[in-house]
């Protein structure tokens, strides 16, 4: 009889056991990818509703508090434009967009609003400098700036994502409530500071202080003001898991003479929910780990004392020990494959048919996620049943039938 006979008819010999161990095994494994499923397609949808918010890092000068940046709107100080170079030159990870801002007072029709000078990132390929290094040389995706844009993109994307892809000197753009109280619409002119600008968007209404802001080119607005190259603020949108990770401290040391802050409720509410859905999936994989492995050590042990009698009769007709431990960890190998196999589909098809109806969120198969559970499936049956298999390869036949 040869070794896959002998593993074959000790799985189903005794059937009891080996649909406890297997059904113990799949439960297990099938909770775990169903977490770590939905909690991958919830983290990227919590990111995606954070980056929507706009900039989450703001770098301010050394003396004006977030406070004073979002109450008070304007702020006398200023920061070398050149700020936005370093940033760009740098390989930060986690910098998505950023967007140097200068704002100062103006009055329309009697009314005070804030002019706010942006640059557009027509403004960032302009310079060939820039072009091949930094950030900019990085893939697009999580932490990389997106300055290839393959269609004109709509101005208004600015209340999304903090910048736009191009401004001429002559433009702007203005807030809602702005827009509202003078009565303006596209393709109006405007008067600002004694020159002439064409009213190319009116952007939707954020509820925040852009609404009553007009939005002109930066440099334009340096000139306009009689300030030189430099910003009120430079606006960042940054990968929350990189914020997580150290972003703000990474750009402090990169500007040690500004000030660097975050949106913390944002951050911290990501930092939360990404927390707390990991440390549960990997509370589950420790009770598979422990308790699963404390059972299927349970049951082999058992095995191996019911059976050390027919273990004895196959080591008296001449089988080596290497062959008795092959069998059970050989048994233990294909009950980890098909339970952890098994755990992948089933938890698969419950994320996917679950996820969108517990976390709001479209769930896909995660084909990388069967690796996982077959490892660790696996991993937990072979280190579980290695002692009781190795009891059972010393076993001594004169011994076990003079016991039985």
């Amino acid at each position: 009889m040869n070794l896959k006979k002998l593993v074959w008819r000790e799985l189903f010999e005794r059937k009891s056991q080996m649909i406890t161990i297997f059904v113990g095994i799949l439960l297990g494994i099938t909770t775990v990818i169903a977490i770590k499923n939905i909690t991958y397609y919830s983290e990227m949808a919590v990111a995606r509703e954070m980056d929507s918010l706009g900039a989450n890092v703001l770098v301010l000068p050394k003396s004006v508090t977030l406070q004073d940046y979002y109450s008070a709107d304007i702020h006398n100080e200023t920061i070398p434009e050149e700020y936005a170079l370093r940033l760009t030159m740098s390989n930060l990870a986690g910098v998505d967009n950023l967007s140097p801002k200068l704002c100062v007072p103006v009055e329309l029709e009697g009314r005070s609003f804030t002019l706010t000078g942006i640059l557009p990132k027509s403004e960032f390929q302009a310079k060939a400098a820039w072009g091949g290094a930094g950030i900019f040389s990085r893939p697009i995706g999580c932490g990389a700036i997106d300055v290839g844009t393959p269609e004109p993109a709509d101005k208004k994307t600015l209340v999304r994502n903090r910048v736009i892809d191009d401004l001429a000197t002559d433009e702007a753009l203005v807030g809602a409530d702005t827009a509202s109280m003078l009565g303006i619409e596209e393709g109006q002119s405007l008067d600002l500071m004694g020159q002439k600008f064409s009213v190319v968007a009116v952007l939707p209404e954020t509820g925040t202080v852009d609404d009553s802001r007009v939005f002109a080119h930066l440099h334009t607005v340096q000139e306009m003001s009689g300030k030189d190259a430099v910003v009120s603020c430079i606006e960042i949108v940054g990968c929350c898991k990189e914020i997580s990770a150290g972003l703000v401290d990474n750009v402090n040391d990169l500007l040690p003479e500004a000030k660097v802050v975050t949106v913390t409720q944002v951050v911290a509410t990501q930092q939360k929910v990404n927390g707390m859905m990991e440390k549960l999936s990997m509370i589950f994989v420790a009770i598979i780990v422990v308790i699963g492995g404390a059972g299927i050590a349970n049951f082999m042990f058992a095995n191996v004392y019911e059976r050390r009698r027919e273990i004895g009769t196959l080591m008296s007709l001449g089988a080596e020990s290497k062959l008795i431990l092959r069998i059970f960890l050989l048994k233990a190998l294909l009950l980890g494959f098909a339970g952890g196999v098994g755990g992948f589909l089933i938890g698969t098809t419950l994320a996917v048919t679950l996820g969108p109806r517990l976390a709001n969120v479209p769930v896909l198969p995660m084909p990388m996620l069967a690796v996982w559970a077959i490892g660790i499936s696996v991993g937990t049956t072979l280190l579980a049943s290695y002692f009781p298999a190795r009891n059972a390869a010393r076993l001594d036949p004169v011994t076990s039938f003079k016991e039985v």
